[in-house]
């Protein structure tokens, strides 16, 4: 009995070890990425630009599909060239550009319209409008199924579906 409880304590105390120095390694981890992103951030601050744009259209495309030069492929990680970034492609002046926008102002960007965009080499990381204040695109229009089952939820006193 004494060397059963023996053994279940002393796994008990290497599991904990092993949690231990996972939180410990993760810690440093996540200081070393927060640090790598503050320098990232700075050099973006740095290299920023404000422009005058007209943005033609907007979508979230896989980085290999998106129209970008072939180094911003090369110099993307092997496992993110599949993922999906928001993609602005719009006329600076005479040229038309494929940006890649900030997650954040990707819903705030209007299409159609021109826009004061600060954007750093591809990288568009704040929009203003030129002729007044940006409004949030309205969400596109339900399918005629899911608005006519919306209707009928409606009249039998169920909230609607979002």
């Amino acid at each position: 009995m004494i060397l059963l409880l023996s053994t279940f304590t002393t796994v008990l105390i290497v599991v904990l070890v092993i949690l231990a120095l996972i939180v410990v390694g993760l810690y440093f981890f996540s200081r070393h990425m927060e640090k790598k992103q503050n320098e990232q951030q700075a050099a973006i601050e740095s290299a920023k630009q404000t422009v005058s744009m007209l943005v033609i259209d907007k979508k979230r495309m896989k980085l290999k599909d998106a129209g970008l030069p072939q180094i911003v492929i090369d110099s993307t990680p092997k496992l993110l060239r599949g993922s999906k970034v928001p993609v602005v492609k719009a006329k600076i002046g005479p040229q038309i550009m494929t940006l890649i926008a900030d997650e954040k102002i990707f819903d705030l960007i209007p299409t159609k319209k021109e826009v004061k965009a600060s954007v750093a080499g591809i990288y568009i990381t704040d929009v203003k409008g030129i002729r007044g204040p940006i409004v949030k695109e309205e969400t596109k229009k339900k399918s005629g199924l899911s608005a006519a089952i919306d209707k009928l939820r409606e009249k039998a006193g169920a909230k609607p579906l979002k």
